[in-house]
């Protein structure tokens, strides 16, 4: 479990499918084997890590359903240490498990803020609502509007200095995640009107 709130940004040192490693100094606890760290909004599982590395396997299916495999060498990522019980809960619940790919349509610049419209598919956009929180590449925000097909949110400067979002240009594939409460609301609703609960 994650709260979306990037602790740090890392490079990649490496991206050849199946192996994923990260230039980045964790806390011990937060780089030992078997750790969940959120990395570009998926949660992974460390496998081997040093002082200022660490290492991820990915799998088939985080390859197929993220952009995780489109990394290269010296791209950066946002990573985020799982949550711990008693830490703050700044952004909102975050579980790694991304929802699809969506694809930025525009950004526009407004009061040193950047106002970013996103493609998102199909079956995610009935999970996503005006003031509603969403996932972007591992990063909580603020859906402010929603339309066919698309959402848009607001980027603060602080969110542009500190996370990769603020290179994000049209045309970007970004990984996105619905408030998992949103996640469950729907699907509730999907099968209630299908008349499929259980008497």
């Amino acid at each position: 479990m994650f709260t979306g709130l990037v602790r740090t940004t890392a490079r990649v040192e490496r991206s050849d499918g199946g192996r994923l490693v990260l230039g980045v100094c964790l806390a011990p606890a937060d780089r030992a084997l078997g750790a969940s760290v959120c990395v570009h909004g998926v949660c992974l599982t460390v496998v081997e890590a040093t002082d200022d590395r660490v290492a991820f396997d990915l799998g088939f299916e985080t390859l197929a359903r993220t952009t995780l495999g489109d990394l290269a060498p010296g791209d950066e990522v946002n990573v985020e240490p799982s949550l711990r019980v008693g830490d703050a809960l700044g952004g909102h619940f975050v579980t790694g498990h991304v929802d699809g790919v969506g694809r930025v349509r525009s950004v526009t610049e407004r009061d040193g803020a950047r106002e970013v419209w996103i493609e998102a598919p199909d079956a995610l956009v009935p999970m996503l609502a005006p003031k509603g929180s969403v996932c972007v590449d591992g990063v909580s925000l603020t859906v402010n509007a929603v339309e066919a097909g698309a959402f848009m949110v607001g980027l603060v400067p602080h969110t542009l200095q500190v996370t990769t979002l603020g290179r994000l240009a049209p045309g970007a594939r970004v990984n996105l995640e619905a408030d998992p409460i949103a996640r469950y609301v729907v699907r509730a609703v999907a099968i209630h009107a299908a008349g499929s609960f259980c008497p």
